[in-house]
């Protein structure tokens, strides 16, 4: 499912608005994020920015999805799938 919303080369070219497939991108797109490791919002804003133009909405959905946490500027991944 998750291929039906990537482009050849990797970028997302449509954010899904069914929940249930905005899930399964959110959970890929976290999975740019180390665990553990906070980034500065314009760390989080130029790695979505490979992903898809319109950063500022995938940084929503993360956060508000638990994807990731967010204080005073700073995020952190906070869910999502881990490979081990």
């Amino acid at each position: 499912m998750l291929g039906n919303f990537l482009t050849d080369d990797g970028r997302l070219h449509t954010i899904p608005s069914k929940r249930s497939k905005l899930l399964v991108v959110l959970d890929h797109l976290a999975q740019g994020f180390e665990p553990g490791r906070r980034y500065p919002e314009s760390e989080v804003n130029d790695v979505l920015g490979r992903v898809h133009p319109d950063h500022a909405a995938l940084r929503r959905y993360l956060v508000e999805n638990q994807f990731m946490a967010r204080e005073d500027g700073v995020y952190w991944r906070s869910g999502g799938t881990v490979d081990v």
